[in-house]
């Protein structure tokens, strides 16, 4: 059977019989390859419903036939152990001085795939491109772009393929590794006319309300973070600062939330402030003013009575 192969393709290419050979088998070893990894991943996308897995199997598998290919088809072609041992020695020469930055995304790959920075799902920042990361594979990982020209780290609708190269050269911001919570603060600016320790209570019950169950998810994920991380808080609990401006009390609502619900929380909380403070009428939210006199004599007096 091998000598008719050899012989029909000899009679109709005119190329070598050790090349067409080599050429077959190197077909055939794709072939086989592609249905079993097809079949593999049929198995277990069947097996397997969350999404998650589902891309890490999908990923694992994809990588590892990759691997396999190029060794079984290197050893087809280069026979002899010492000549596929200068055969890979050349190669890698030649690849370090004409494809520098492809090996240095490549080694950015095994770099996230062992040290692991992130994980796709996880909400990240490298440089100035921000996202949740969607897709990683060899020589770029990909980003679900969020903020830019959209408010409070919202989607834009953009995806954005960043070099994994990037990971030696840019500071990386996770959003999800340590405690998987992160601080967000709102400011509220009342007048100094306004009942501002009025004000500060009606804050203090208002964000302890929507922070509470998420200050409760923090604590059980700190003492897993501490194992890894010198993470430490004295306290997880909501709080509202006080600070005098120019043009009034700041009153400062700081409090915990999911990286995802940022936005969510600010909405929900600042309907409730507007809500309650429209109660009051000692309560008034301050914002810049100007004063104009008409009459000199009248601002001269009023600033010597100030």
């Amino acid at each position: 059977m091998q000598m008719d192969i050899v012989e029909w393709i000899n009679e109709h290419w005119g190329i070598a019989p050790e090349i067409q050979l080599k050429v077959f088998y190197s077909v055939l070893v794709l072939f086989i390859l592609t249905v079993l990894r097809q079949f593999l991943q049929k198995a277990v996308f069947w097996r397997v419903t969350d999404f998650r897995q589902r891309y890490n199997w999908k990923s694992s598998i994809r990588y590892t036939f990759i691997i396999l290919g190029i060794i079984v088809i290197s050893i087809i072609w280069v026979e002899e152990v010492d000549s596929f041992a200068t055969f890979f020695g050349l190669i890698s020469a030649g690849l370090a001085v004409a494809l520098k930055d492809p090996i240095l995304n490549l080694a950015g790959w095994l770099f996230i795939l062992f040290r692991r920075p992130f994980e796709v799902g996880d909400r990240i920042q490298v440089g100035d491109q921000a996202g949740d990361v969607i897709d990683i594979r060899a020589f770029q990982f990909t980003l679900n772009e969020i903020g830019n020209w959209v408010d409070s780290d919202q989607s834009t609708g953009r995806i954005i393929h960043v070099p994994n190269g990037k990971v030696f050269t840019e500071a990386q911001f996770n959003y999800h590794q340590g405690f998987s919570h992160i601080w967000n603060e709102i400011r509220v600016m009342i007048t100094f006319e306004s009942d501002w320790e009025k004000a500060k209570e009606i804050l203090d019950r208002i964000v302890a309300a929507h922070a509470e169950t998420f200050t409760q998810s923090a604590k059980k994920h700190l003492l897993e973070a501490s194992k890894k991380f010198m993470i430490f808080y004295n306290t997880l609990s909501p709080v509202v600062y006080t600070t005098v401006k120019d043009n009034g009390v700041m009153l400062t609502m700081r409090y915990l939330c999911l990286p995802k619900k940022r936005r969510g929380t600010e909405h929900a909380i600042w309907e409730d402030v507007l809500k309650e403070f429209r109660k009051h009428a000692d309560i008034d939210f301050a914002y810049p003013t100007q004063r104009i006199y008409f009459n000199p004599q009248e601002g001269k007096q009023k600033q010597a009575d100030q």
